[in-house]
């Protein structure tokens, strides 16, 4: 087995396909897993699509229990408090396939699974592990997540909320508000974040919610919302709320260390629940364009809708590779830190901070996906995708809020590049000794000698391993210039987070192609491939544009001109590809098929 990269790693380390999980990977009890929550979500969820949409809250809740019964809600929890007790890769897998029914379940699940059950079982006590998990896991209760305030959005550690300790020392009386508060009309138990004193950070608490004996808890109304109907969403209000000091989570002041950990784990289980509803969205457009006829012919035959199907295919495909290259990678550095001797606790927490970075990676662009999907998808049902009669509409409104959530891919985009900048500061990630050979590399004199790329994706893995060092040219100079005031420009942190996005999201397409015609053939793979060199060759474009910006942005003269012509060379393909004939026969593929069927 090779070493496990860390999580930022893969920029500055070769990854071998044979070291990467793809889908294909699938165990047989994942498998199960996914037939049977799949089953789930055909049976529960999409018949009483419009229930969810006419914001039938009780709906919601009632498919939250029967999820419960069928042990869904407790994948992720230890067997010890009545859950399942699953890898990370099972997690995601139900989280995947059970969100693409309705975004208002989505949302629910995911609020319930993440960070309303997530936080006791990582930060909490012995005690408060068995009093409360086993009711979350099993659906008795539902967990809410109040973090959020008027006041505070973005930046979470400032919230108004008090705490204020009792002069017996035995009770905390919480004060304040808290806003977009999901699964609030239904839930039981919240996760509530408050200020001690003059506290630097905010403190975590377990707060029971019981509505005949509410100990001044009150809801606002239910949020009329663009998207997610029948989440139920409000704003949640406490009044002198008395909370024993044992319900404490973790320490007094770690309440936003807490919050940026849950937000991580939800970050990546957000990207799973952006996939399924992709599948969806492709197969019920292709199934309207192949039985839509103008001019006497089918859409789909049409080359302007075949680019909709194979951008969108694509986009899946590689969406899908990426997440579950991430997920297997957590798992396995959680079995590491368990066989060094670490809690299962202490396991899970560290094992998804090392991969910080790659779950904010994933949440922005699984989330960008899935919502150019729904709109092409509207696009391609013409004026019925506008109708609330076609499953468009509701799709294109639900994906809005994956945006936004979770933390914005706005802060999303600037975390990833900050964490990768802390970890090269820690030492985790070597990136100024490759930033460096890069940076001297510019001086030499470039080799003109054609290498041979008979072997498959011999000149694409090429490609990728000159993106990596248009990564490290642009921000190794950025960072140089800068220094720590580098976070100060957020133009240019997005520029290169936009650069290292693609870079992982396109290395995981192709390794999970390559892996996979190692295991059949290139004809069985042929459209895979395709997909793989049609995401490679938008996402070399995509890395240009964002190199030049940042390089006519901070350098000038000499070190502009000598930036500019490296980048050239790190994006230069000798063989370009036939972009219509690949975008071509991945839509043949799906036309044929009549369904997403990678």
């Amino acid at each position: 087995m090779a070493e496990l990269l860390r999580g930022g790693q893969f920029l500055v380390k070769e990854t071998n396909c044979e070291d990467i999980f793809t889908p294909e990977d699938f165990s047989e009890e994942q498998q199960m897993m996914k037939e049977a929550v799949m089953e789930f979500n055909d049976r529960e969820i999409i018949p009483h699509k419009a229930r969810f949409e006419a914001k039938d809250y009780a709906l919601t809740e009632e498919v939250m229990r029967k999820a419960g019964e069928l042990g869904f809600l407790g994948v992720a929890v230890p067997e010890a408090y009545g859950g399942l007790g699953m890898g990370f890769v099972s997690t995601l897998l139900t989280c995947d396939y059970i969100s693409s029914g309705t975004g208002s379940f989505s949302t629910a699940f995911g609020a319930h699974t993440g960070i309303g059950t997530m936080p006791i079982t990582l930060y909490g006590t012995e005690e408060q592990k068995q009093k409360y998990v086993p009711k979350l896991a099993t659906g008795e209760w539902f967990g809410a997540y109040c973090l959020t305030e008027p006041g505070a959005g973005s930046d979470a550690n400032s919230g108004k909320t008090t705490a204020e300790l009792s002069a017996d020392g035995k009770t905390y009386k919480i004060n304040g508000q808290k806003m977009w508060i999901s699964n609030a009309g239904f839930c039981k138990l919240m996760i509530v974040f408050a200020r001690i004193e003059d506290d630097k950070n905010i403190t975590g608490f377990i707060v029971e919610f019981d509505k005949e004996n509410p100990n001044g808890i009150t809801l606002g109304e239910e949020e009329h919302k663009l998207g997610i109907r029948a989440s139920s969403t409000r704003q949640v209000f406490f009044n002198d709320t008395v909370v024993p000091v044992e319900n404490m989570l973790a320490g007094r002041g770690e309440g936003f260390k807490i919050a940026m950990n849950a937000l991580n784990v939800g970050r990546i289980k957000l990207a799973g629940a952006c996939l399924d509803s992709q599948r969806r969205i492709i197969s019920h457009a292709v199934n309207y364009a192949n039985e839509r006829k103008q001019f006497k012919t089918p859409i789909s035959d049409f080359g302007a809708i075949k680019v909709k199907l194979a951008e969108m295919a694509t986009n899946a495909y590689v969406g899908e590779s990426a997440t579950y290259r991430s997920a297997k990678d957590i798992e396995d550095r959680i079995a590491l830190r368990v066989a060094a001797g670490n809690t299962h606790q202490e396991a899970e927490l560290k094992g998804v901070e090392e991969y910080a970075i790659e779950c904010s990676i994933l949440k922005v662009a699984v989330s960008e996906d899935v919502q150019n999907c729904a709109d092409e998808g509207i696009q391609i049902f013409g004026g019925m995708g506008f109708s609330e009669e076609t499953p468009m509409e509701s799709a294109w409104r639900d994906a809005r809020i994956a945006r936004i959530y979770e933390g914005t891919n706005e802060i999303n985009r600037m975390l990833s590049v900050g964490m990768l900048i802390k970890k090269a500061m820690k030492g985790h990630v070597d990136l100024l000794g490759p930033a460096t050979e890069v940076a001297n590399s510019l001086m030499g004199i470039p080799s003109f000698e054609t290498p041979d790329f008979s072997e498959l994706f011999s000149e694409e893995k090429l490609m990728i391993s000159k993106l990596k060092k248009t990564f490290l040219m642009v921000a190794g100079a950025a960072l140089q210039k800068y220094g720590p005031e580098i976070e100060k420009h957020q133009q240019l942190l997005i520029a290169a987070s936009d650069i290292l996005i693609e870079i992982y999201m396109a290395e995981s397409a192709i390794l999970r192609t390559e892996k996979n015609v190692k295991r059949t053939s290139e004809a069985a793979q042929s459209v895979q491939i395709a997909m793989s060199k049609l995401y490679l060759y938008h996402a070399v474009d995509i890395i240009e544009e964002k190199g030049k910006e940042s390089i006519i942005s901070f350098a000038e003269g000499d070190e502009q001109r000598m930036m500019l012509m490296g980048l050239k060379r790190f994006t230069k393909y000798q063989n370009y590809p036939d972009i219509v004939d690949l975008r071509n026969e991945i839509a043949e593929k799906v036309k044929a098929e009549n369904q997403y069927c990678f």
